[in-house]
């Protein structure tokens, strides 16, 4: 086992090399100059165009910036945006907690729906609601995010008036910041004194439309691979001698089968919690959630290349670490893994 997470953890090593360098020269290649951008029409003066350039640290060949670049990020030190001065890692873990809120939102609507949906259509095998659960799921899957977030806004908040358009709480609350998950922050003492439940409610109000958003694609894959993990089950051998034993269908289903099934079906709610966090740029960016992924949107269109590097950096290290986590459990679980 050992060992097994010792090649793992040496395989990570070139993964973030190639972010790194996809993160720090791809940026560059987008057309736009930041100093441009910030200096606006003084940026006629060559003068202060240079002295800008120069204390940015932009001024340095690529290389050599891409080698400050590695050696600050081995410390820690991400750099300062160029846009607000602040540490790209005190912006990134001043806006991650709403990212991981909205995913793990995302993910328990996933998994509450799609794994039910999924045992429904393997215990009903062929039948029509099996090729309609199949069918949707592939409608589900297919669906970009940006139409289907719009989609939604347009029915719900629009047309309906049930849900908000944009944004996290309602601007009348000042939830104070404890946890940065608004779930719970608007559930302290505090809040409860002076305003009850309504920042909870409009907190709950406002994840919603971007929970159905982000977890319709793991909805759909969740189904059908609970779908199919569960009909590889219950044709096992160990199934058809519970039967014959006379025990209830509904313990054979949900503890000699489900139990069973659950280890494939883990596993991809790891992996797909990596992928969630990834695929919320969209989602920010439609519903203006205040997260990572917004954030590195305005990045893109300031041209902030030490928040773009550090941002992408910091998601690819999560990303890999899930799945690093996802495979050390499934080998505990599965000897053959290792």
């Amino acid at each position: 086992m050992l060992n097994f997470l010792l090649k793992r953890l040496i395989d990570l090593v070139p993964t973030l090399l190639g972010v790194s360098l996809l993160a720090f020269f791809v940026i560059r290649l987008v057309p736009g100059d930041p100093v441009m951008l910030m200096l606006g029409e003084r940026g006629a003066d060559p003068k202060v165009y240079q002295e800008m350039k120069r204390e940015l640290g932009l001024d340095k060949p690529i290389l050599s910036q891409y080698q400050s670049f590695l050696i600050n990020s081995f410390r820690g030190d991400l750099g300062r945006s160029l846009v607000s001065k602040r540490k790209v890692t005190e912006e990134f873990f001043g806006r991650f907690p709403a990212t991981l809120e909205l995913g793990l939102c995302a993910l328990f609507f996933a998994a509450l729906i799609g794994i039910p949906l999924g045992i429904l259509a393997a215990l009903k095998r062929n039948s029509f609601f099996d090729y309609f659960l199949m069918g949707g799921s592939l409608v589900g899957y297919s669906m970009p995010i940006f139409w289907w977030g719009l989609i939604l806004i347009i029915i719900f908040s629009v047309g309906l008036g049930l849900t908000p358009v944009s944004g996290r709480i309602d601007v009348l609350y000042d939830v104070p910041t404890i946890t940065g998950f608004y779930l719970v922050d608007t559930l302290s003492p505090e809040v409860l004194a002076e305003e009850g439940l309504a920042p909870f409610i409009s907190a709950i109000s406002h994840l919603i439309l971007p929970s159905i958003a982000m977890g319709t694609i793991p909805l759909a894959v969740l189904a059908r691979m609970t779908r199919s993990s569960m009909l590889e089950v219950m044709g096992e051998d160990y199934i058809r001698t519970a039967k014959a034993k006379g025990l209830p269908y509904k313990k054979i289903v949900l503890i000699h089968g489900l139990r069973n099934a659950l280890i494939p079906i883990i596993t991809v709610l790891g992996l797909m919690f990596g992928s969630i966090i990834t695929g919320a740029i969209l989602t920010e960016t439609i519903f203006s959630w205040p997260g990572i992924g917004k954030w590195l949107v305005a990045s893109i269109n300031a041209r902030d290349y030490p928040v773009i590097q550090g941002g992408v950096l910091f998601i690819a290290t999560m990303v890999v670490l899930i799945n690093l986590a996802v495979d050390f459990v499934y080998a505990v679980i599965n000897p053959k893994m290792r």
